[in-house]
């Protein structure tokens, strides 16, 4: 499987039955859903894969199934996020006995190390594993930026082949095209972004992680394709249209973001008839029926050429 990634690569939600079990239907469903949508690989167990609340066991489950249905269509990229540098080699090994055929990881996110140990961490990751390793910069959940200067040259020595951007900081972001850039470009670049992308790839991003891509995938196709051919009108339309689509995030007030934004995608696939329920893992709740109301009228509004997402854009949450 290439070491180069690129294109649409959605961070795949995960699925429950509302008995709360891993659905395994729904997301054999999802995977068929991305592909037929034109995705360029899938990201499982990530943040928006509720990562953080499944068990080992279910972790596993969800990347043999991926690996199963995508059936070497699409690389299937791996979350092994942990929280100190011994777990997420343990985590490695579950993905890799699953068929992954790459790793994502974030830095330790209960320890705490320092830039050196950071540096140390991936090195000690990479050396453990034959799979290649994306770096995972996602401040917000770890509390550490990762540095630019320790990015490009873990790219350069070989270490790592790529860093997925969930930073939402854009300066950072385009800095980092550039420093990657003159270092003759080791490492393919993946912003998380989902209403910038069009931004992200003129500056120079190699590809998407967008959350709202499981709910319209061929919409980001579109988007990045555009983007290759150098049609940044068509890009930015695109843009806008999946902007007023990621509208649906902002209908819940007064939830956590993972209610609010994995809960919304999840609510958008089930009305979708991709996947069964939008159940959520404990203790986060489903959204409440005039929420998912409001969020089933901006998919829809979305899916029909003649309507106006605007009209029924009933509460944007704030």
């Amino acid at each position: 499987m290439t070491t180069t990634f690129s294109g649409v690569i959605p961070p795949v939600i995960t699925p429950l039955a509302d008995s709360g079990e891993l659905d395994l239907d729904s997301l054999e469903s999802l995977v068929k859903h991305l592909i037929d949508g034109g995705v360029n690989g899938l990201f499982v167990l990530g943040s928006s894969g509720e990562v953080a609340f499944l068990t080992d066991a279910d972790r596993q489950r969800v990347v043999e199934t991926a690996v199963r249905v995508a059936a070497g269509r699409v690389p299937v990229l791996a979350g092994v996020n942990e929280t100190s540098t011994p777990r997420v080699i343990q985590q490695v090994r579950l993905v890799e006995s699953g068929g992954a055929d790459a790793i994502v990881a974030t830095a330790p996110f209960y320890v705490l190390p320092n830039a050196d140990e950071i540096d140390q961490h991936f090195r000690l990751v990479a050396a453990s594993t034959d799979l290649p390793l994306l770096a995972y910069d996602v401040p917000v959940r770890v509390r550490t930026k990762l540095d630019i200067a320790m990015l490009v040259r873990l790219g350069t020595e070989g270490v790592i082949v790529g860093v997925k951007d969930s930073s939402g900081d854009d300066v950072g972001f385009r800095r980092l095209v550039l420093a990657n850039r003159a270092a003759g470009s080791p490492l393919s670049l993946l912003t998380g972004h989902e209403v910038v992308a069009d931004g992200a790839l003129l500056a120079g991003a190699d590809g998407v992680v967008p959350g709202l891509g499981n709910v319209d995938p061929h919409g980001y196709a579109q988007l990045v394709a555009a983007a290759q051919r150098g049609d940044w009108a068509e890009a930015k339309r695109m843009q806008d249209r999946l902007t007023e689509l990621f509208e649906i995030v902002f209908q819940a007030s007064g939830v956590s973001g993972e209610a609010g934004g994995v809960g919304a995608f999840k609510e958008a696939l089930t009305h979708q008839g991709v996947i069964a329920s939008g159940r959520m893992s404990p203790p986060i709740p489903r959204l409440e029926a005039d929420v998912v109301s409001r969020i089933t009228a901006i998919v829809d509004a979305s899916q029909s050429d003649d309507s106006s997402i605007d009209a029924v854009r009933i509460n944007d949450g704030v």
